[in-house]
């Protein structure tokens, strides 16, 4: 079983109210995640404790150039997001790191999973 955690202090609540459907990660992950995978949604700090929050089916992994993102894509990434201007920052803040508009992204569509 493979997981996407998240950051609980930017996507908890977005996630538990189902506002969140997609994930923006930086680089190539499309050998990692694929379309009918069911993964965990995990909230919590990298190297430290995670808590599940549901299980989900991957519906679609695209990989795109970071300035491809739609405003569907962003609106699914975070719907308190309104620009790519906005979403790159989010990354750079994320990642430690600039990220630039001809940065390589996977967009990870998923639906929750009633058990």
């Amino acid at each position: 079983m493979f997981a996407i955690n998240f950051y609980s202090e930017l996507y908890e609540d977005q996630l538990r109210r189902g506002r969140k459907s997609a994930t923006v990660r930086l680089g190539d992950k499309s050998d990692k995640y694929r379309a009918g995978q069911l993964v965990w949604i995990t909230i919590g700090q990298r190297f430290g404790r995670r808590q599940k929050l549901f299980t989900a089916i991957i519906d679609r992994v695209e990989v795109k150039i970071a300035g491809d993102l739609s405003p569907r894509d962003i609106q699914r990434e975070n719907p308190e997001l309104r620009t790519l201007e906005e979403v790159l920052q989010l990354l750079s803040r994320i990642y430690g790191r600039q990220v630039a508009p001809d940065d390589t992204i996977t967009v990870i569509y998923f639906s929750p999973v009633s058990e």
